[in-house]
């Protein structure tokens, strides 16, 4: 694998949380996207980025800076996968259209995406997140389906850690 990195932006520590345990199961580190620098993002050649939804469809606070540092960046021959926190039942017609604010900010940007996922068995009425049928990273509601996360999280890594 190479050198890969855990970004995550996270107000209430779902997503921390979250970032943390896909960072102890690929063995790296994870960082609150509020550290993230120039250097970081070019010693690193994998970036996993993941962001919790908000308001109606908006990015967490904290990668709005994020998100204009990685654009100012040179992406180009890196590879990025995407994950979101959402809560389904309560916003399921903005369900993790943050991962899309995040997907759509960086995607003319000459970098890999990877880690898509079906939209089959998730509850959901609409997202941002959602080109072509799919995801376009790993959607999870620790909230209200906390009970299919840990599965969620090791069938995501399956699918992507050969092409870190």
């Amino acid at each position: 694998m190479n050198k890969t990195i855990v970004i995550y932006g996270s107000s209430t520590g779902t997503c921390q949380s979250i970032a943390e345990k896909i960072a102890s199961k690929l063995k790296v580190e994870a960082i609150d996207v509020q550290t993230l620098d120039a250097g970081v993002v070019d010693s690193y050649d994998n970036l996993i980025i993941g962001t919790s939804t908000w308001g109606a469809g908006e990015l967490q606070d904290d990668w709005y800076d994020g998100l204009k540092l990685l654009q100012g960046a040179n992406l180009s021959g890196k590879t990025i996968a995407i994950f979101g926190c959402g809560d389904c039942e309560s916003y399921g017609d903005t369900f993790v259209s943050a991962m899309g604010e995040l997907y759509n900010g960086l995607k003319g940007s000459g970098a890999a995406f990877i880690g898509r996922v079906p939209t089959a068995g998730y509850n959901f009425s609409d997202s941002e997140a959602v080109v072509d049928g799919e995801f376009v990273g790993l959607a999870l509601d620790d909230v209200n389906e906390e009970d299919k996360t840990d599965e969620r999280i090791d069938a995501w890594i399956e699918s992507i850690k050969d092409k870190l």
